[in-house]
C-alpha cells in the first residue's frame, strides 16, 4: 500500500505530502527540480530508498509550490515561500523537530531552513547539491551565466521528452522504459514554463552567507565519479562548521535511481551511529545474450504454426545447455536468451554448444558475451555489464560467439582460442571496446 497524500496549507498554498515509516525520528525529504509526491512510486528504487529511511525514521516528503501536486504558481516561488512550506508540512504532521534530507536543489533550502529555524532541525543530508549553482568571479565552480542561459535553453526546448534523464540518473539512460517514465514525471512535476523560472532562479540563488549559521551536523554526499557537483560537495563540506564528505561511487544524481541501498546506509549511520547490515546483493557474472539471425525472414518463410514449433525447439535445446552448463536464465524475449553464468569459460562453452546444437534445426545465432559486476533484484539483474553484453551480441556475426576483451583475459589457459575482431564503440557505453570472437578449442 501506498502512502496517503493529504495536503498543508501554507498561506494560500496547498502543499501534498506524504508520511511513511513509524521510525523514532522524523526525516523530511527536501526533493530536487523534478517531484511528485504520488507518480515518483512508479520509479524503480524510489519507494525503496523512502522504505529504507523509514526503518529508523518517520519520512515527511512533500512537492514545493510550484511542483508535482502542489497548487501551481506564477513564476518562481522565493526560497522564503519555500522554507514556509517546510515549515507547513512539519506543523502538520505534528514534527517539532526533523532532519533534513535535501536533494539538488533541495539543499540550499535545506541549509536556509537549518540555519532559520535552528529549533526545529538536528541534522541536514546535502546530497548531490551546491551552495549557488551559478558560477561567479568569486564561486567559479557553476556554470558562467552565458552557459547557463544556453543550458536553460536546450532544458526548455527538451522538457518532457525524459532527456534530463541523463543528468538525474544516467546510470538509467539508456533503458528507453526508463526514459518514458522520466519523460511523464517532467511532465507531471512542471511545465517548460515552471522549469524555466526554477532554473533561472538557481542563476541568482545563493546561500553563502547562511553556511556560518548552520550548527547541526551536515552530510554531505556525491558520487564519487563522473558528477558535475563534486566540486559544489567539496565547497560545502569545507565551509559548513561541522561537516562531513561522503563520495559514493555506483549512484546518480537522484539518490534512488542507482544503489539506493548506499545512500539509506551512510544515512542511517550519520543520523544513528549505526547501520544495518545489508547483504550484498552484487556479484560478478559473465553475461550471455542470443538470438536467432534471420529471423523474420524464416518466419514468413514457414508461417506461423511451423515457426512456432520450430521456436520451441530452439528454446527447449538452449535450456538444456544452460543446465548443462550452470546457466541461470534471466529472460526470453521472441527468439533471444539472456542469462548469466558464475564462471565466464563455462559461459563461452555454453555459447559455443547452442549455436552448433541449433544448426541441427537449420537455425543460425548470434552470441555475445561480458563479465563484470551485476546487481541482483528479486528475479531481475541490473548493471552497465548488462548494457556491455547486448551491445557485444549486437555486432556479432551469424554463427559467431562476440566477446569482450574481459571474458578472453579470463578465461586464460581454459584452452579457448580467440581471433581478434578489432576496437569498437558501444552504444551508450563509455571508452572503446576490444572485442574477440571465439575460433575453437586448442588440440
Amino acid at each position: 500500500m501506498l502512502p496517503e497524500t493529504r495536503y498543508a496549507r501554507s498561506g494560500d498554498v496547498s502543499v501534498a505530502y506524504q508520511v511513511l515509516g513509524q521510525g523514532p525520528r522524523d526525516l523530511v525529504f527536501v526533493p530536487g527540480i523534478v517531484s511528485h509526491v504520488e507518480f515518483f512510486h512508479e520509479l524503480p528504487g524510489y519507494t525503496d530508498l523512502l522504505e529504507g529511511f523509514g526503518t529508523f525514521a518517520r519520512v515527511i516528503v512533500f512537492d514545493k509550490r510550484g511542483n508535482g501536486l502542489s497548487d501551481r504558481v506564477a513564476g518562481c516561488p522565493s526560497l522564503e515561500e519555500r522554507m514556509d512550506d517546510i515549515r507547513a508540512v512539519m506543523e502538520t504532521v505534528g514534527s517539532q523537530r526533523a532532519a533534513l534530507f535535501g536533494v539538488s536543489e533541495g539543499g540550499p533550502l535545506s541549509l536556509l531552513f537549518a540555519a532559520t529555524y535552528p529549533e526545529r532541525v538536528d541534522a541536514v543530508v546535502l546530497y548531490e547539491t551546491f551552495v549557488r549553482f551559478g558560477g561567479t568571479s568569486d564561486y567559479p565552480i557553476g556554470p558562467p551565466r552565458d552557459l547557463h542561459s544556453e543550458m536553460t535553453g536546450a532544458m526548455v526546448e527538451l522538457w518532457g521528452t525524459g532527456a534530463s534523464l541523463r543528468i538525474m540518473g544516467a546510470s538509467q539512460a539508456d533503458d528507453p522504459r526508463m526514459m518514458a517514465l522520466w519523460a511523464r514525471a517532467e511532465r507531471l512535476s512542471t511545465s517548460p514554463g515552471g522549469m524555466r523560472s526554477l532554473y533561472e532562479m538557481l542563476m541568482e540563488a545563493d546561500v553563502r552567507a547562511a553556511l556560518p549559521s548552520v550548527r547541526v551536523p551536515c552530510l554531505v554526499i556525491h558520487a564519487a565519479s563522473g558528477s558535475f557537483f563534486i566540486e559544489h560537495g567539496r565547497y560545502l563540506a569545507e565551509h559548513l562548521p561541522d561537516a562531513r564528505l561522503v563520495a559514493l561511487e555506483g549512484v546518480d544524481h537522484y539518490p534512488w535511481f542507482a544503489n539506493p541501498e548506499r545512500v539509506v546506509a551512510e544515512v542511517e549511520e550519520f543520523l544513528t551511529g549505526a547501520r544495518t547490515t545489508v547483504v550484498t546483493d552484487r556479484q560478478l557474472a559473465t553475461v550471455l545474450f542470443t538470438d536467432i539471425v534471420g529471423s523474420t525472414e524464416r518466419a514468413a518463410e514457414l508461417g506461423d504454426r511451423r515457426w512456432h514449433d520450430l521456436v520451441q525447439k530452439h528454446h527447449a535445446l538452449v535450456r538444456r545447455q544452460l543446465e548443462r552448463f550452470r546457466g541461470r536464465e534471466i529472460d526470453t524475449a521472441g527468439d533471444g536468451f539472456f542469462a548469466c553464468f558464475d564462471g565466464p569459460a563455462r559461459a563461452v562453452s555454453c555459447a559455443c554448444a547452442i549455436r552448433d546444437g541449433v544448426r541441427s534445426l537449420g537455425l543460425e545465432i548470434r552470441a555475445g558475451l561480458h563479465t563484470g559486476e551485476i546487481e541482483c533484484r528479486a528475479a531481475a539483474v541490473a548493471g552497465v555489464a548488462i548494457h556491455v553484453g547486448a551491445r557485444v551480441a549486437a555486432l556479432a556475426a551469424a554463427g559467431e560467439v562476440l566477446v569482450s576483451r574481459t571474458v578472453k583475459d579470463l578465461v586464460a589457459g581454459s584452452g579457448l582460442v580467440f581471433e581478434d575482431r578489432g576496437t569498437h564503440v558501444l552504444k551508450g557505453v563509455p571508452e572503446a571496446w576490444q572485442l574477440y570472437a571465439v575460433a575453437g578449442q586448442a588440440r
